[in-house]
């Protein structure tokens, strides 16, 4: 990428959402405001969750001293302080080691949820498995030279744990969620999946959740969350068991408990609100596009940034985002975070929309071009690739087999998304034999007494000898 000066911008106000000419390769400044706005560092805290905050400590906190507090008091008063926070932040009393879900209720939930969500949680899991065991990794024959065996060992970690929102009071909980984290630990091989979602009000967990629970194949399920959620499974208390890793969505608090537990405990990726990236040119539908924008901008705050350059495009998906809003059922969050959190970018020429969506690096990438592999040839950073005017992101999100847990706020320039993978860990193999140490004798004492180590090069030498 070529290094640019200056860039010129002119703003256009019309019905739904910005358009913004942008005749170079630096993003808009309205694009970097929208990063700052939706970050894990200065993300936006609700009016009510600041006087919620006020309310339990009793006085003010940002929102980094508000998961401080909480992960410092599990650490040092285990079940006590999650029992206090349950009941402070999320209105849920329980009783002393009282927090985990009876297994039993797993299979009781098939009774009670809809025959056609059993059937479309199970298919998406079979898709789920399928495609995280065909990228599994699963290590490489041994090299073998001069008497030298070097190969790889591929370990499952033992216990991991995965955080599903719940939404507010538990009512709104995230199944598909739990299929796109627990299955892939699963194919992995892992031996304990230890899963955290905040209850309903009434202590329950919502029968779908733990459907999904059983099929995914999620060992223990605790019904709490939040920041306590997290502290609880990454430091361990006397009920909820201590985990090697941390994965799935969450909020802002989520988030920045993960960030300050890393390395206590491994994680998945430091996320934030979602969003979607669509690269079109005039071929692409209209009201598709309007539509895919809104899908994201659903999981208020969400962003959606379209990158064209067909003015003509930019118009008529303006357009189409004024119609269909009504239509829908959150259409008051969607509306708001078109017109906060979203944007259309015109470009002279594709290649510059291109290089812009490099730079923007989002979560998901729609591609809807007249010639979709010529367009991916020049991406370099998203978290999901979605070509073709028939695959709209809700594809991945909910059935294809890519788990939908994803780097955002221009995280995919250096995190990918997760898959089987990320749960399980390698360890180097090496085996010399007398001959081959004997090849390697010189190289190594050279090497070790460069850096004055003598006890490395005896440790060759006695051997030798």
């Amino acid at each position: 990428m070529y290094a640019i000066d200056y860039f010129s911008l002119n703003i256009f106000n019309l019905n739904m959402i910005k358009i913004v000419s942008c005749d170079n390769t630096t993003l808009p400044a309205e694009v970097e405001d929208l990063r700052k706005k939706l970050s894990v560092t200065e993300g936006i805290v609700s009016s009510k969750s600041s006087a919620l905050t006020e309310r339990v400590f009793g006085e003010p906190l940002t929102p980094p001293q508000v998961v401080d507090r909480i992960i410092s008091d599990v650490r040092n008063k285990g079940d006590e302080a999650v029992r206090h926070y349950a009941r402070e932040l999320d209105g849920a009393e329980f009783k002393e080691g009282r927090f985990e879900s009876d297994p039993s209720l797993r299979d009781k939930a098939f009774e009670l949820v809809d025959k056609e969500l059993i059937e479309a949680l199970e298919a998406a899991a079979a898709n789920i498995v399928e495609y995280q065991s065909h990228i599994l990794y699963k290590g490489a024959p041994p090299l073998e030279k001069d008497g030298v065996i070097r190969g790889i060992k591929v370990t499952p970690m033992e216990r991991v744990g995965i955080y599903i929102p719940g939404g507010i009071g538990g009512e709104t909980p995230l199944c598909s969620s739990v299929l796109m984290t627990a299955c892939l630990a699963r194919t992995a091989g892992v031996k304990e999946i230890v899963m955290c979602t905040p209850s309903r009000k009434d202590g329950s967990l919502s029968p779908a959740l733990l459907a999904a629970a059983k099929i995914a194949g999620v060992d223990r399920i605790f019904k709490i969350g939040g920041v306590h959620a997290v502290a609880a499974m990454a430091l361990g208390t006397e009920s909820v068991p201590r985990v090697d890793k941390i994965v799935g969505p969450g909020n802002l608090f989520v988030t920045m408990a993960k960030q300050k537990l890393y390395g206590h405990v491994d994680i998945d990726f430091f996320a934030g609100p979602s969003e979607i990236g669509i690269l079109a040119d005039k071929t692409a539908n209209p009201a598709n596009v309007a539509m895919d924008l809104f899908s994201q901008a659903e999981h208020f705050p969400g962003s959606a940034i379209l990158m064209t350059d067909s003015m003509e495009l930019a118009n008529r998906v303006n357009e189409e985002l004024d119609r269909l809003l009504p239509s829908l059922s959150r259409s008051q969050e969607i509306g708001e975070a078109i017109d906060r959190y979203s944007l259309i970018i015109v470009t002279p020429t594709m290649d510059r929309a291109i290089e812009l969506s490099n730079i923007f690096c989002p979560e998901h990438l729609e591609i809807v071009t007249a010639d979709v592999q010529e367009t991916l040839k020049g991406i370099r950073n998203a978290g999901a690739i979605f070509l073709g005017s028939e695959t709209p992101v809700a594809s991945g999100d909910y059935f294809a087999g890519p788990s939908h847990v994803l780097p955002t706020g221009g995280t995919s320039r250096f995190f990918s998304g997760l898959t089987s993978n990320d749960f399980i860990k390698t360890s180097s193999l090496i085996q010399y034999s007398k001959e081959g140490l004997a090849k390697a004798q010189k190289h190594i004492n050279v090497l070790a007494g460069s850096e004055g180590l003598t006890a490395h090069a005896e440790s060759v030498n006695i051997r030798l000898k």
